[in-house]
């Protein structure tokens, strides 16, 4: 069993199904396990791979992938060990699976560059600067 393997059972052992309040816990998890960097690696390879496997590989996008990672990360950085419930009642946004739209355009999201790798925010840039190819 992989990191990402075993951090979807925890989150789905206590859901009844997968859905965007599950990706950012799964995504909470992956970033206290490896850091932010490791944590986009973690999970873009996790969601390709699942996205592969279920026939879709098209509904991959890395860029969503990494955004959701950089976004979880930076405001688990404002209040360090606190828990998954904590995270989300000081930051509901996160629960908003529209969140992406307050930075990018759906043009943007919907791109090949973005679905294949790193696109910039066009709407509003992030609440924090990503430097170019690296994570928080």
């Amino acid at each position: 069993m992989n990191d990402f393997d075993e951090l979807m059972g925890d989150v789905m052992s206590t859901a009844e199904r997968f859905g965007h309040r599950e990706h950012v816990r799964l995504t909470w998890l992956a970033v206290r396990r490896c850091g932010t960097a490791g944590a986009v690696e973690l999970i873009s390879n996790g969601i390709q791979k699942t996205a592969r496997y279920a026939g879709v590989p098209q509904k991959y996008n890395a860029t969503v992938s990494r955004a959701w990672v950089e976004l979880t990360a930076y405001h688990m950085a404002e209040a360090p060990g606190e828990d998954f419930e904590e995270l989300v009642r000081r930051n509901p946004g996160l629960l908003d699976k529209r969140l992406l739209t307050r930075f990018y355009s759906s043009r943007a999201l919907a791109s090949s560059a973005a679905r294949t790798g790193w696109v910039e925010p066009d709407v509003n840039a992030f609440p924090f600067t990503l430097p170019q190819g690296q994570g928080v």
